[in-house]
């Protein structure tokens, strides 16, 4: 039995699968040369990340294959119920990357607060000629205790932000596709434990109540955040995305940005990725990282395993 880990896999879930009996092939094969791989090397598992794309062609002309894994939570980059309907199982880890993804958020909320990402690019240039300067423009930072933070999607990622949220001091709300309230559980040293209950409502209000806002939904057929909903916030709000590219409206993001609405934003992800627009790139008020999220050693190794686990269990329990 082969698998094909086109876009890499944890040591742990290799370890895992070849204590299981199957061989693991981890080398990177490039798009257009990834069906002929799979079919000269008969490959019947293929896991991918957000790289490789597995769509319908491919899928036809493999039939090797039996099951197709992503190594993270959304399957944009897969033709799920395509591949479903030609008897493939179709895998991914939603929960593996949660807690990585969640304090990536709050790097960029602790550096877009005190302007971290900006004074990173200019100390080096002229630190040593115009500290005073730089002190002064980089002291009228804010604290995010007190602060209301909204939570677009309130599911895997959206809880664990809440935990963090709550545990800075900060006010959550929350949207999701249920109105009214959901439990947050935090656990502390000595198993203490402490439930919050966490109050949601529709995204149109808010919008309106947040300080900060973060967006943990999946790719949507327009943006969530786009023109009208910008000119609903707060004066001054910070706006994350770590989610997908094209959730957020990014020139209706600049313009907030060059007009004081926004105050400053965090992105991970973008609308052209991975080819991000200049002005994205370019605005000092941008807190920029290459979709990363749950890239962390702990996020890969949750990711490795849970992969494994899934993949033996379908396996071993059928004969391929």
């Amino acid at each position: 039995m082969k698998i094909l880990a086109n876009d890499g896999i944890s040591k742990s879930g290799i370890k895992a699968l070849e204590n299981a009996g199957f061989e693991v092939i981890s080398t990177k094969v490039a798009q257009e040369q990834l069906t002929k791989f799979i079919n000269e090397e008969k490959i019947n598992v293929l896991l991918v990340r957000s790289a490789t794309q597995v769509r319908k062609d491919l899928i036809d002309s493999c039939p090797s294959l039996k099951i197709i894994g992503r190594g993270g939570v959304g399957m944009d980059n897969i033709d799920v119920s395509y591949a479903r309907s030609k008897d493939l199982k179709v895998i991914n880890t939603p929960s593996a990357g949660s807690e990585s993804v969640a304090e990536l958020v709050f790097a960029h909320l602790f550096g877009g607060v005190r302007y971290l990402h900006d004074s990173n690019r200019n100390m080096p240039l002229s630190g040593d000629s115009h500290f005073k300067d730089l002190k002064k423009n980089y002291s009228a930072g804010t604290e995010l205790k007190g602060k209301t933070l909204g939570i677009i999607g309130i599911g895997r990622i959206g809880k664990e932000v809440a935990k963090l949220a709550l545990g800075v001091g900060m006010k959550v709300i929350a949207s999701d596709n249920h109105v009214g309230e959901l439990d947050i559980t935090l656990k502390f040293y000595n198993d203490q434990v402490v439930t919050l209950p966490i109050k949601t409502e529709p995204v149109a209000d808010l919008i309106k109540h947040s300080d900060f806002i973060t967006i943990h939904v999946p790719a949507q057929a327009k943006p969530v955040l786009g023109k009208k909903e910008f000119e609903q916030m707060k004066h001054g709000v910070g706006i994350i995305n770590t989610s997908r590219g094209g959730l957020i409206n990014e020139e209706a993001l600049l313009d907030g940005l060059e007009h004081g609405k926004v105050a400053f934003a965090g992105l991970d992800v973008y609308e052209n990725e991975p080819t991000p627009s200049i002005k994205i790139l370019m605005n000092e008020r941008i807190s920029l990282t290459p979709h990363i999220g749950a890239a962390t050693l702990e996020a890969q190794d949750r990711i490795g395993m849970e992969l494994a686990e899934q993949i033996i269990a379908i396996l071993k329990n059928e004969k391929v």
